[in-house]
């Protein structure tokens, strides 16, 4: 257990209405005491103070006054860290905090290092490590699904859940090595039928948990969205009226749009990554061909594909090729430029690509909300509908759900093949261990150092 008084800013290095200073260690106290001075002037122990009360005075660098504050009391362990911690409220000008800080470290305390507080909170045994780690997705929520998700881990959704898997698991461990050393009172008969049974279920909660991954990766990062479509057909156009901005160049010369440009935009309570591609067509050009190639493989990874076709000219072979590459995935399709006389159908268009087929007008932004609200509706009643249900965010838990899969269907393979109960321990024992890494038990000092060293300062 760490026992050094760290400080550092808790707010935006920005000029802001209000900023925090916290302390937190077994010398926080002191250091606040000898910053401290009442609405009087005069020094004064808040070390003595109650736990979680509010003091109004001031903060002084030796007889220097610093600023004006509100002084929060919070003796451990009920703190964020569960150490002694002090919060400094103070006015919001970034130099002001600045001086506050430097002043508790000359009295005192180090400079934190980056999500040095909430480690503090994991190692002090406040939080586990699945929980520290969704503090930083709250900080880090682009839309309103992940930030649910997060606050929903933060309160211990995931903890719940493993800790409710390893249980069930630690049972028929300490059954199998119980049985084991004392044969004469513990039976094994017919355990192999029983524990197929009991393993059953949990071999389906932890694959719905690594196939619940998709969908978290998409709240996290948000919706990969590619606009796929043949040269002029108004992908530009399109995503300058998605942006609210003329961000992509729009001309009337083909092939103006020749690399990938992406944007994140917020749409209706969900983030799009969304990326602007090259024409799709058969071109000698060398720089427009590498364009084209980015745009296709773009497509091939995204979660979401917008294709927009000009209707104002008929449907060729670069169309076609379009047509047949998103077919079977993702896609809305747009029919665009309808202020123009329309050379293509929709049913036709229907049709031909198997989606449903939306009739916009980018130039006068006739149409978006009936797009907008086809993605809304992908999220709500599609393939892509989040609910309650838990959902993994993190790549590193996704691993570890991985890997206590395999171990379970081993246990699985064992019993099928008439192996002995010591072969079932070792594989419920591994698949224990890889449960336990994603709530943190059994993980190395350098896994949790990688993991708070991309949290920011503060936190």
């Amino acid at each position: 257990m760490q026992t050094d008084t760290i400080a550092a800013i808790a707010t935006g290095m920005s000029n802001s209405g209000i900023g925090i200073v916290r302390i937190s260690g077994d010398h926080a106290f002191e250091v606040i005491d000898r910053i401290y001075r009442n609405k009087k002037g005069e020094p004064q122990a808040l070390s003595k103070a109650d736990t979680h009360t509010v003091h109004y005075g001031f903060i002084y660098d030796g007889d220097e006054k610093i600023d004006e504050v509100l002084v929060l009391i919070m003796r451990g362990p009920h703190s964020y860290t569960a150490e002694d911690t002090v919060e400094i409220d103070c006015h919001g000008g970034s130099l002001v905090v600045k001086k506050i800080l430097e002043a508790a470290i000359r009295h005192g305390a180090r400079t934190a290092g980056p999500g040095e507080f909430t480690k503090r909170a994991f190692l002090n045994g406040r939080i586990d490590l699945s929980q520290a780690e969704a503090v930083a997705d709250v900080i880090n929520a682009t839309n309103e699904y992940a930030l649910k998700s997060s606050v929903s881990q933060l309160g211990g959704s995931v903890s719940r859940k493993i800790k409710e898997l390893r249980g069930k698991l630690l049972y028929e461990i300490a059954f199998i090595e119980s049985a084991l050393d004392d044969p004469e009172h513990i039976s094994l008969e017919g355990y192999s039928k029983k524990l197929k049974s009991s393993l059953s279920p949990m071999i389906n909660e932890v694959k719905q948990l690594i196939q619940s991954a998709d969908n978290g990766r998409i709240m996290s990062e948000g919706v990969k969205t590619v606009i796929l479509g043949k040269p002029n057909a108004g992908k530009s156009s399109l995503m300058n009226v998605l942006l609210g901005e003329e961000r992509a160049i729009v001309t009337e010369i083909a092939g103006t749009t020749r690399d990938t440009l992406e944007e994140h935009i917020y749409l209706q309570g969900i983030s799009l990554h969304i990326v602007d591609t090259a024409g799709i067509r058969d071109t000698e050009d060398v720089v427009e061909k590498i364009g084209v190639d980015r745009a296709m493989r773009a497509a091939g990874d995204s979660d979401l594909i917008i294709y927009v076709v000009d209707g104002s000219r008929p449907l060729d072979e670069n169309d076609k090729e379009i047509m047949e590459f998103i077919r079977g995935r993702k896609a809305i399709v747009l029919l665009n430029k309808t202020d123009l006389t329309l050379l293509v159908k929709k049913e036709e268009l229907e049709g031909l690509t198997g989606q449903k087929v939306i009739l916009i007008s980018a130039k006068e932004e006739k149409g978006i909300g009936v797009l907008e609200q086809e993605i809304k509706d992908l999220f709500y009643h599609g393939e892509l509908s989040f609910n309650d249900q838990l959902t993994i965010t993190n790549v590193r838990h996704k691993e570890a759900l991985e890997h206590a899969y395999e171990s379970l269907q081993m246990v699985e393979r064992s019993i099928e093949d008439g192996l002995p109960e010591d072969f079932y321990s070792i594989d419920l024992m591994d698949a224990y261990e890889q449960l336990g890494f994603i709530i943190g038990e059994a993980v190395d000092d350098d896994l949790v150092n990688e993991i708070f060293a991309r949290f920011c300062m503060g936190k």
